[in-house]
C-alpha cells in the first residue's frame, strides 16, 4: 500500500517554462517533481509537458498551487485552440485601445486577401507574475494579491469575449470577411508573448496597431510594437491610430525603402510574394542619402530594371530621398506621392546596436503617421 502511494502521477500539464518554474517552486517545498513529455529538440516550444509527483505529495501540492493564480489558472484554464499546423496565419496582437480595433479589422481584410486565418492574442500582466521570473522567492500571496489576480484575469477574459462577440456579428453583417479566426489570452509581458507566440506557430505577419507620430516621449521607451519590430522574424505591419483606410484593398502606393542591400532584394521578393500579390499598387524604390549622386541613381535605376524582369506586373518608380533631415523629407514624399504604405528591410541585429542607433523602423514608427511593414531577413 505505500508503495502504491509513491506512484508518479500527473499534477499538472503546462507549457515547459511554467513547468520548470513549478517543479522549482515545489521542489522549494520538499516535494519531489519530475518534468515529462519534453520536446528534446526544441523545448522552449513544447506544446505541453507533464509535471508529475509521488501521490503521497498530492494534498500538499494542491495547496501551493490554489495559493498562486498564475498555476491555479493555467491547470483549470482552457487550452489554447488547436490551429491548423498547415495553413498561414496572421497574428494580431490587442489590447482593446481603438487602435487595436482598428488593427483588427485591417488584419481581417489582409488575411483574406492573402487566404490566411486570423489569431487575435491578448496579454494580461498579474501582480503575480513576478513569481514566475527565474531566482525569485516564491512566496504564498495575500489574499488581496490573490483578489486581485483574479479580477485582472477575468477582466481580460470579458474583453477577449466581447470582442470575439462583435467579430461574429461584423462577419454576419459582411463587414468584416468571413475567415476563420481564434482568440487566445496569456499571462507575461507583452512583446515576449507576442514574440513567442509567433515562433510557435506558423506566422505569417503580425499586424500591430500604434499610436502614431503625437504620443507622448514617455511611450517611446517601452514601446511594445518597437520591440516586436526589432526581435520578430516574421514581418511587422504597424498600424497608426490616423491610418486612413481600413482594408488593405485600399493600398494603391508602396514606397519600399532599399540600401543597395542583397538582403533587399530577399526582402522585395517576399513583399511581392507574400504580401501585395494579390493588390493592385504602385511601387516606388527609395534610398535615404546624404546628397544626390548620379552613381546612387544608377543603381536605383539597375534595380528597378531587374524588377521589372522579375515581375514585369508591378508598376515601379524610384527615387532618392536626402538624408539630411530623414523624418521630415520622408514624409513631405509621402504626402506628394500619396503614399499608403511604406515598407523596408530589416536585419537581425544585436541588443547594443538597437540601444545606441535605433533602426529606422524604431525611428518612423514613432514619426509617421503611414503603416509600415518591416520585412525580416536573415543575414
Amino acid at each position: 500500500m505505500e508503495k502504491n502511494k509513491d506512484k508518479l502521477i500527473t499534477l499538472a500539464i503546462l507549457t515547459y517554462s511554467k513547468a520548470q518554474t513549478l517543479q522549482s517552486v515545489l521542489e522549494n517545498e520538499d516535494i519531489e517533481a519530475f518534468i515529462h513529455n519534453v520536446n528534446q529538440i526544441q523545448p522552449v516550444i513544447s506544446s505541453g509537458v507533464r509535471v508529475r509527483i509521488k501521490e503521497s505529495d498530492l494534498p500538499r501540492a494542491l495547496e501551493i498551487i490554489e495559493s498562486s493564480t498564475w498555476l491555479a489558472e493555467d491547470v483549470i484554464e482552457d487550452k489554447d485552440p488547436v490551429l491548423d499546423t498547415k495553413v498561414d496565419k496572421v497574428l494580431i496582437p490587442i489590447d482593446f485601445s481603438d487602435y487595436s480595433v482598428k488593427a483588427c479589422e485591417i488584419g481581417f481584410s489582409f488575411a483574406a486577401a492573402l487566404n490566411a486565418e486570423v489569431v487575435l492574442l491578448h496579454v494580461y500582466y498579474t501582480p503575480m507574475y513576478a513569481a514566475i521570473f527565474p531566482y525569485s522567492d516564491f512566496n504564498y500571496q495575500t489574499n488581496d494579491e490573490v483578489i486581485a489576480a483574479k479580477n485582472i484575469v477575468g477582466k481580460a477574459r470579458k474583453e477577449v469575449n466581447r470582442l470575439s462577440d462583435q467579430i461574429k456579428e461584423q462577419i454576419e453583417n459582411k463587414k468584416l470577411p468571413n475567415i476563420p479566426f481564434s482568440c487566445i489570452l496569456r499571462e507575461g509581458i507583452p512583446e515576449e508573448e507576442i514574440l513567442r507566440y509567433a515562433k510557435e506557430q506558423r506566422i505569417q505577419i503580425v499586424i500591430m496597431g500604434t499610436r502614431g507620430k503625437n504620443q507622448k516621449d514617455i511611450d517611446l521607451i517601452g514601446s511594445v510594437t518597437a520591440e516586436v519590430i526589432d526581435r520578430s522574424r516574421a514581418a511587422v505591419l504597424a498600424l497608426p491610430e490616423e491610418t486612413p483606410f481600413r482594408s488593405i484593398e485600399e493600398v494603391k502606393n508602396v514606397a519600399f525603402i532599399t540600401n543597395f542591400d542583397q538582403r533587399d532584394l530577399i526582402a522585395f521578393d517576399s513583399l511581392i510574394k507574400n504580401t501585395i500579390k494579390p493588390l493592385d499598387v504602385k511601387i516606388s524604390l527609395l534610398h535615404l542619402a546624404d546628397e544626390k549622386d548620379t552613381w546612387d541613381e544608377i543603381k536605383l535605376g539597375g534595380i528597378k530594371e531587374y524588377f521589372k524582369k522579375q515581375y514585369p506586373s508591378i508598376d515601379l518608380k524610384y527615387d532618392i530621398i536626402k538624408n539630411d533631415d530623414l523624418l521630415e523629407n520622408l514624409e513631405e514624399y509621402i504626402k506628394q506621392n500619396k503614399i499608403d504604405m511604406i515598407t523596408l528591410a530589416s536585419y537581425k541585429r544585436n541588443i547594443f546596436s538597437r540601444l545606441f542607433n535605433p533602426s529606422i523602423a524604431r525611428k518612423m514608427i514613432f514619426h509617421a503617421d503611414t503603416p509600415m511593414l518591416v520585412i525580416h531577413t536573415k543575414k
